[in-house]
C-alpha cells in the first residue's frame, strides 16, 4: 500500500462516495450551485463600486474571503462525494439556497443584516461538513479529516455569529480573525488536543477536478465582469463609450487568456503527477491563491464600471488602482499559482506587476484620461501573453 491509498474500507454508504476513476466529471448539480456565485461576484463587486476607500476595499476583501470558504470547501467535498447521488444533491441543493441568502446579505453585510449573513454562513458550512461526516463513514481517512476539521469550523462559524452580534468597526476585526483562524487552521492541518495533525497525503485529492472547478469560478468572475460593463453600456450608447467597452472587453479578454491559454489544462497534469503532494499543492494553489486571482478580476471590474462611465474623465488615485492595480492583483496571483505548480520563477508576471503597479502614480501624475489608463493596463497583460506565445515556441515554461 502506497502513501496515497487509503487502507481497506467498509463503507457506509459506498453510493455517495466518487469511484476515482481518472479525472472526476463536473456534474450538473455542481454547475447549478456554480450559478448562485455570478450572482455573489455582482454583490462583491457593487459593494468595492459603491465603497471606494480603504474601509470598503477592507470590506470587500473580508466579503470576498468569507463567501469563497464557502464555495471553495463545498468544492473540495463534491471532489469526494458523488453530486448526482440524491442525499448529496440534497445537500447541495441546500448550500445552493444558502449561498443565495448569503449573497443577498453582501450589501448590508456590515449594516443591519450581519447576523443574517453571519448565520446562513454558520448553517452552510457547519451543516456541509457535518453531512460530509456522515456520508463518508467507513472510510479512515476521509472521516478523521472532517473529523479534525469540523470543530475548527464550528469555532470559526461561532465566531462569524459574534461579529454579526457586533457592530463595525468590532465587526470587521472579528471577521479578520475568522480568515486567518480558517487558514492557520487548514495551513496546520485542524489540530485538536491528543490527536495528530489531518495530513495532506491522506486527503485522496483527485487534483484535475479541482483545477476544473476552480477554472469555472475564474470563468464566473471573469463574465461577471463583463456582465458589469455591458450593463453600463446600455445605459448611454456613444461612440466614446463603445471605444471604452472595447477597451475593458479587450482587458477581461487578456486576464482570460493569461489563464487559460496555457496554464489552466497543464494544472491537472501537473497534479496527477504529484502523488503525495497532491493535498498539499491543491491547498495552496486552489484555497488561497486563486481567491487572489478573482480579487483581481472583481478590482478590474469596478475599474470598467468606472471606465464606462466617465471615460474621458482625468484618473484619480482610486480609478487608477482599479484600473491598474486589479490586473496587477491578477498578475500577481497567477505568477504565485505557477511558481507553486511549476516551481518557476514567472518573471514577465512580476515585471508587469512592477509595471502595473508603477503607472498608478505616473498616471496620476500626469492626469491621463481613464481610457488611456484602461489601454495601458490591457498593453501590459497583453505583452504578458506574447511573451508566454514566444517562450512556448521555444519550448520553455
Amino acid at each position: 500500500m502506497t502513501p496515497s491509498e487509503p487502507p481497506a474500507v467498509d463503507l457506509a454508504h459506498p453510493r455517495l462516495l466518487r469511484r476515482r476513476q481518472g479525472v472526476e466529471p463536473t456534474t450538473s448539480t455542481e454547475l447549478f450551485f456554480d450559478l448562485v456565485f455570478i450572482f455573489t461576484i455582482t454583490q462583491v463587486s457593487h459593494y468595492l463600486i459603491e465603497h471606494p476607500d480603504w474601509p470598503g476595499a477592507g470590506r470587500t476583501a473580508l466579503l470576498l474571503a468569507l463567501v469563497w470558504f464557502v464555495w471553495v470547501y463545498t468544492t473540495w467535498v463534491t471532489n469526494w462525494l458523488q453530486p448526482d447521488q440524491g442525499p448529496v444533491r440534497a445537500m447541495l441543493i441546500g448550500v445552493t439556497l444558502g449561498s443565495l441568502l448569503l449573497s443577498a446579505a453582501i450589501p448590508q453585510a456590515f449594516a443591519g443584516m450581519g447576523l443574517l449573513f453571519a448565520v446562513v454562513y454558520v448553517s452552510v458550512q457547519v451543516g456541509r461538513t457535518s453531512f460530509a461526516l456522515w456520508a463518508a463513514q467507513g472510510n479512515p481517512w476521509l472521516v478523521d479529516g472532517f473529523q479534525k476539521s469540523l470543530p475548527w469550523i464550528a469555532a470559526t462559524s461561532v465566531l462569524v455569529v459574534v461579529g454579526g452580534l457586533v457592530h463595525s468597526p468590532a465587526r470587521e476585526v472579528v471577521w479578520t480573525a475568522v480568515i486567518v483562524l480558517e487558514v492557520v487552521g487548514l495551513s496546520i492541518g485542524y489540530p485538536l488536543p491528543g490527536r495528530e495533525r489531518s495530513r495532506p497525503e491522506r486527503w485522496m485529492v483527485e487534483g484535475g477536478h479541482l483545477a476544473e472547478r476552480c477554472a469555472a469560478f475564474v470563468l464566473i468572475a471573469l463574465g461577471e465582469s463583463i456582465l458589469v460593463t455591458g450593463s453600463t453600456l446600455t445605459s448611454h450608447v456613444d461612440l466614446v463609450r463603445l471605444g471604452a467597452f472595447g477597451v475593458a472587453f479587450a482587458g477581461s479578454v487578456a486576464l482570460w487568456w493569461v489563464y487559460f491559454a496555457r496554464s489552466a489544462p497543464a494544472a491537472a497534469e501537473v497534479l496527477a503527477r504529484a502523488g503525495t503532494r497532491t493535498g498539499a499543492l491543491s491547498r495552496l494553489a486552489f484555497n488561497y491563491l486563486h481567491p487572489v486571482m478573482v480579487a483581481g478580476i472583481v478590482v478590474t471590474s469596478a475599474g470598467d464600471e468606472r471606465l464606462l462611465h466617465a471615460p474621458g474623465a482625468t484618473v484619480t488615485t482610486v480609478t487608477a488602482l482599479f484600473t491598474l492595480g486589479g490586473p496587477a492583483l491578477f498578475l500577481a496571483g497567477h505568477a504565485a499559482y505557477k511558481a507553486v505548480l511549476w516551481r518557476a520563477l514567472p518573471t514577465s508576471r512580476i515585471a508587469a506587476v512592477v509595471v502595473l503597479l508603477a503607472l498608478v502614480p505616473a498616471c496620476v501624475g500626469l492626469g491621463v484620461t481613464l481610457v488611456t489608463c484602461a489601454a495601458l493596463a490591457t498593453a501590459v497583460t497583453v505583452a504578458v501573453i506574447m511573451v508566454d506565445r514566444l517562450r512556448a515556441g521555444r519550448g520553455t515554461s
